[in-house]
Formats: structure tokens, sequence, C-alpha cells
């Protein structure tokens, strides 16, 4: 029998070496040879891609690995392989592995920059992206579409990988549902670090979208965990899941202006989730719910301020016999053992309720049907100070159960609806963001209410068992609560840093010397400051602003730059990723030049301009956007406008797009401004794009809009956020100040208005459907 067992073993052995001896390990440096060694791989196979940059490298790689022995595709060094240019990864067979890739400084020709499907019928099964990065790989054009990551097939992967700055047009990531061997597809998006993806200006612009109304009936059942999302601002939806069974656990949603959101999902888990809000934003979002059967349990959500749609929990209502692409009512689903510390109006039921908008929207946009069969149960809401509307019922809230639920709503009692009750809690704040329920008050937190299927919820926020020690809130075990940091290594490549470490800012001298100045900028670093001395600086061509730099006088004396250059040209030019601050400066051109203008093509990336006390006279456009482009802010402050042919033009885009997000005038004098003062525009009716913001506090506007064919002073069609506040309108000969839309947040209050026609507010307007 011993011999038996050794010949057994030898044979075995010599089988294993016999499959192991067909398997090749192979470096390659060029895409011929990658090439090739795709083409000859078989299970087992591992291909190493030298380290350098690869350019315009447009892989697929295809290969039929399998469990026990996968094909890999790896960098030599992991971080140390760059996909530039017109780059991508497109994946088809069964059972690959690739990792270790860095995509940088280009763009996808066709397809996904990662797409786990070579064409239309070669489909990748049981493959697996680890630790690769994509950074700011994006079109040229914002609003040239694709998608960076395109997952078919079943039971693939993507973890540890970082994924960050794109600003065009389309999800970050998809999960497409294009025929059976697409669905019910188990795919794992886990342990990944989606980085800031911009403001965007418009819809399409999710960080995570699984399947489309068109496929909302089918099954995913995948699994998004373990990520960590930061300042994911692309649009309202950072997460739109359009599919059904999908799973959304334990991933942390930090300073990101949108929401997880059950857009077409039915029976969806939302469990374990933390969403880190804080006082600089109004528009940091939480969980937004359409449709059927979702659970939405132990979350922690911590000073989420945003309203309606951002709600830190929004429940919307639905429209009757809703198309697939509307919204169905919310029916049958369960909001149990969350914790919202000061976060505003954190319960919103019936949000998008919009049937005073009968008139202008037809039927089947109308949002009357309230939700239904809910039931939201020991939950708590904290408040440091006093929230006069902690539940905010936009519609009908008789479908709602609330069952013992605690709020403190700092020593203010709350009655409004039983099933909430208030109470003093004592909280225990742990680190800048996380407050728990302190020791000794088990008589208070252990009521819960033990609803139909509750025990399903066997876990805390934490992963601590419900079973001996169940509270009320996210959090049941409070001494393992008070020890949790999060730790930032779990999420992404471990070979990439995820910190950006700020250097200190130069700064450089300028005399006005012909060139001086220009040459300046091109040499310094972003961030870095040049201060201007006296005198006036002749600049006979556009300055290119392409990075962060701040142009200031040196001291408060005498700076005029004046521009000479040709015509219909801007004096500052604006690139993508360009962000200029001007301070105590005085710019002036002509008639057919423009003081701010960004690219008329290829502005992949926002732009950022601040002016503050400064002059500006002359000018045919003081700015002028162009199709395509986008200002995350534009802020000018203490600053004269005075005898421009037009003002601030920011309407090149249609279909729900717009080029700006947030614009800001404060304590600006607009002195003989003729035309288009400011116009500001979005087209189109789409009501999950919730933007642009315009406000205008302690402005004076004196003898402007005498060319103003549209007789309308400041325009704001289809702008989601308008307010104008404290401002003196003076002798301006139009037949209208402003015209804003009711319905929205548009608001005017203290303005003082002297022979210049009226504010006027409309509160419906009749725009054009975008779907």
């Amino acid at each position: 029998m011993k011999y038996l067992w050794m010949s057994c073993g030898f044979a075995l052995l010599l089988l294993s070496c016999g499959e192991n001896s067909t398997a090749e390990n192979v470096t390659v440096a060029n895409m011929q040879e990658l090439t090739d060694a795709i083409g000859r791989s078989a299970p087992g196979t591992e291909i190493v891609l030298a380290n350098g940059v690869w350019e315009d490298a447009r892989i697929n790689f295809y290969g039929m690995g399998t469990e026990e022995a996968p094909i890999t595709l790896r960098a030599e060094t992991p971080g140390e392989v760059y996909l530039e240019g017109q780059s991508y990864l497109h994946l088809g067979g069964e059972h690959l592995v690739v990792s270790g890739l860095h995509f940088r400084n280009g763009y996808t020709p066709e397809g996904g920059v990662i797409q786990y499907r070579i064409g239309r019928d070669t489909t990748a099964f049981h493959t697996r992206v680890t630790d690769c990065v994509i950074d700011g790989f994006t079109q040229p054009n914002r609003y040239d579409s694709d998608t960076w990551i395109e997952f078919y097939g079943k039971h693939n992967q993507l973890d540890h990988c970082y994924i960050a700055g794109k600003s065009n047009d389309g999800a970050t990531l998809m999960v497409y549902h294009a025929g059976n061997e697409h669905t019910d597809n188990h795919h794992q998006i886990v342990n990944n670090y989606f980085g800031p993806r911009p403001r965007k200006g418009g819809p399409r612009g999710e960080t995570i979208r699984l399947g489309g109304s068109e496929t909302s009936m089918t099954p995913g059942r995948v699994n998004v965990s373990n990520n960590y999302f930061e300042a994911c601002n692309g649009e309202v939806e950072i997460i739109s899941d359009k599919t059904n069974f999908n799973f959304f656990t334990h991933n942390i949603f930090d300073k990101c202006e949108g929401s997880l959101v059950m857009r077409h999902a039915n029976y969806t888990t939302v469990d374990g989730n933390i969403f880190i809000g804080g006082d600089d934003s109004d528009f940091y979002g939480g969980v937004r719910v359409v449709n059927t059967g979702h659970w939405i349990t132990n979350n922690y959500f911590y000073k989420i301020r945003g309203e309606q749609f951002r709600s830190p929990l929004a429940i919307m209502n639905g429209i009757p016999k809703s198309s697939l692409n509307r919204y169905k009512q919310v029916t049958d689903v369960v909001v149990a053992h969350n914790t919202w510390i000061d976060s505003r109006s954190p319960w919103q039921i019936g949000v998008g309720q919009n049937m005073a908008s009968a008139d202008v929207l037809p039927e089947s946009e109308i949002r009357s049907a309230p939700p239904i069969r809910t039931t939201i149960a020991n939950n708590l809401v904290y408040n440091t100070e006093v929230d006069t509307l902690p539940v905010f019922n936009h519609d009908d809230i008789t479908g709602v159960r609330f069952q013992n639920n605690l709020i403190d709503n700092h020593g203010t009692a709350y009655t409004e609806y039983e099933g909430i009750r208030s109470a003093d809690i004592e909280m225990k704040q742990v680190n800048d963001w996380l407050l728990v329920p302190a020791d000794g008050q088990d008589e208070l937190l252990n009521e819960v209410y033990a609803g139909f299927d509750f025990d399903r919820i066997k876990t805390d926020l934490f992963g601590n068992s419900r079973g001996e020690k169940n509270r009320i809130g996210a959090i049941s075990d409070l001494a393992a609560a008070a020890d949790f940091r999060i730790d930032k290594s779990q999420y992404g490549p471990s070979w990439y840093s995820t910190e950006k470490v700020a250097a200190e800012p130069t700064v450089h001298q300028a005399s006005p010397a012909a060139g001086e100045l220009a040459n300046l900028i091109g040499q310094a670093a972003a961030g870095d400051v040049i201060e201007l001395g006296e005198g006036e600086y002749s600049l006979d061509a556009s300055l290119r602003i392409d990075k962060k730099i701040t142009l200031r006088a040196a001291s408060p004396g005498d700076v005029r730059l004046v521009y000479t250059g040709a015509d219909n040209t801007p004096a500052l030019e604006m690139h993508p990723g360009g962000d200029i601050r001007l301070e105590n400066l005085h710019l002036s051109g002509g008639d057919n030049q423009l003081a701010f203008a960004p690219l008329d093509e290829g502005m992949a990336s926002a732009y950022k301009l601040s002016v503050d006390n400064c002059e500006i006279e002359n000018f045919g456009h003081v700015l002028l956007a162009s199709r395509g482009s986008f200002a995350d802010s534009l802020r000018f402050t203490n600053t004269t406008i005075r005898n421009c042919a037009n003002g601030f033009v920011l309407a090149a885009d249609e279909k729900g797009d717009y080029n700006a997000e947030m614009v800001t005038f404060e304590g600006c004098t607009f002195d003989g401004v003729r035309s288009n003062v400011i116009d500001f525009y979005r087209g189109g009716y789409d009501e999950s794009t919730i933007g642009g913001q315009l406000t205008l506090t302690g402005n004076t506007f004196t003898g402007c809009g005498a060319g103003e064919g549209s007789g309308v002073l400041i325009r704001t069609r289809g702008i989601i956020n308008v307010h104008l506040v404290g401002n003196t309108f003076r002798d301006n000969p139009v037949e209208l100040v402003a015209l804003l839309w009711g319905e929205k947040n548009n608001h005017h209050r203290d303005n003082t208005v002297i022979r210049s026609g009226r504010i006027e507010v409309e509160q419906q307007q009749e725009l054009e459907l975008l779907y």
C-alpha cells in the first residue's frame, strides 16, 4: 500500500508538471510581441508588459483560461506601465486576470477604456481586473460620450482600482444587460477608490450605472461593496441602479454632491454605507428611493444637507401607469436601523410631486402616486441644532408606517407623527464625522420594532451581531464603534497614493516688459502667484491659462492690462483645467475682443475663474462660452464691469447641458453693459438635472441693457437655482430685470428697482422634454 501511494503521488506530479509545461511566462515590449503572446496563450500563461509608456496601445486580450490556471496580463512593475494616447483594454474569453496598469494622458478611441467584451460578439466571463488606475483619461471634448469601464458577460470583477477625473459625457462605469449572456450576472465591484469626478453640467455624469430603463425588468445581482467614493460630483446620481436584486454594502461616500439612487431598480439592498457631508455644500446627497422592495439598513449619514432629489433620504412620488423610463410608484420598502446626524430634513417623503405643473407637462410626467406599504423603523436622528422640519411631507404620507424611531432635535420636542419619539440622547464623538450613542442608554435604545422579516438584519454598520444586542440606529455595539477609523489603504491599488500633497506656491515678480508676463505664466507651476508691478502691460496675444495661477497687483498701485490682440480673441484664454484668480487689476480691450473665453474645441475638463477688486472695460464680451465648455465656478467680487457690448454669455449648449455650475457676483458694479448682461441658459426639461446656480448679491446695475433684444436684463432660462438678493437696478431700459422660475429654486428679495422694469416670477415654465 505504501508503494501504491508513492506511485500515485509520482504520477500526479508528472501530470501537474505536464500541464504547467505548456504554460508560458513571457515579457513583451511592444504591441506586436503582445499580440503574438496573446495568440499563443494557454491556461496558466503569464504575459508581462515591460515597464514604460505604451502609446496608442489598443489591446484585445482574448484567452481561455481556467479557474485553476487563469491567463494573466500584468505590468512588469505595478504602476510603471503607462497606457497613453489612444489606448484601451478590451477583454474576451474566460478566466483572465489583468493587473498593475496605469491609463493616463489620453482617451479611448472606441468603446470603453476597460471593456469586458471585444467587438460585439466576444464576451468575457469570470475575468478580473485589479490593481489598475484610470486617471484623467477623458475625451478631448466634454460632449463626446464614452464609458470608461464597460461590464458585459457574467461573473466579472473590478477590484482595488483607482478611477478618477472623468469630465466628459457618459457614466464612468456601466454594467450592460445586452442579452441573456449579460444578465443575472453577479459582477463584483469591490475595494475600489472612485476619486473625484468633477461637476459635468448636465445629465449622464454618473459614477456607476447598472443597466438602463430598457433592461429595468432584468435581474443583475451585482455586488458594489467596500468602495470609497470621494467628491463624485458629476451629477445628481452618483450611482444609478436600473436593474434588480443588486447590493450596495459597506461603501463610503465622502463629500459627494449626489446620491445613491434606485432609479429603475427593484429589490435593492443598501446596507452599512457611510455618507459623509459637511457645512461647505448644500448638494451632498444620500439615498433616493424609486420602485419596489428595497431594504435600506444600517447606513450612517453625517451632515447631508441636500434637498429634494439630493435629500438625505428621498422617497419619491411615482407616475401612475408609468412607462419604463419614468418613475414607478414606491411600494414595499423598508428603511430600518439607520442613523442621521445633523442632516437637514433627513426624511423627505413624496419628493418630485409635481401636480402643479400639469398645465405645462404631459400627463405621463406628473408624479402623483405617493409611496405605499413602506416602513420606516428603528432609526435614529440626532441634531446639534433644531431642525424645523425633520420629516418633509411633499404630498401624502399615509402609505408610510413609522415604528420605534428616535429623534433628539436639540431639546425641541417633535410630535408630528406617531412612531417617531423625541428623546434626549447622549452622544459620544469618535472622530470628525462619527457620533455614537454613549453607554448607559439601554432602556432608550433597546426598544426596537420587530417587523416582518426584520431578522434578516443580522449585523450593524460595523458588522457586529444584532442577535444579542439589537439597538435603534445603525450601531448596536458602541464599544466597537469607538475604535473605528477609515483605512484608505483598503481601497484602490497598493502602489498608488490617493493623497495629493499641495506644494507651497512660489511668488513671481512681473514687470510690464514685452512678453514677460506670458513667459512667467508659462513657466510657473500650478498654484503659483505672479505679482505685477505698477504700469501698463500691453498684451498682443491671448494669455494661455491651463493651470491654477493667481495674477495680482504687487501693491495697491495702478496695474493696467491692455489687450491689443486679434479680433474675436480673448485676453485670457481658458484651457482645460485652467484656474485663474485676478486681484486688484485693470483689464481693457476693444469692441471686437473678449476679456475671457474658453477654447472653441477641446475643452476636455472644466475651468475656474475668480476675479476680485478689478475693473474690466471696453470689451465686446466679458465672457463668451463655447459649445462643450464648462466652468466649474465663476466668481466675481467687488469688481466693476464697464462699457462692454456684451457681458456673460453662458448659453452654448442644449439637451439639459449648461456651461457653468456655480456663478456668483457679489458687490459688483455693472455700468453700461449694452446686451447679454448675464445670459445663463439650460435648454430642455430634465428633472434629474438640478443645476446650475446663479447668485447675485449686493450688486449695482446702471444703464445696462440698451441693446437687449429680449427685454430681459438677467436671463436664466432653465436654470434651477437662482438667488437675487440685495441688488440695485437703476436706469436700465428693459422690460424685465429677470424672469424667474417659481416652481424651482428661484428666489428674489430686498432688491431695489428704479426705472428698470420689474422682477417677474413665472411659476411654471414649458420646456422641451429630453427623453
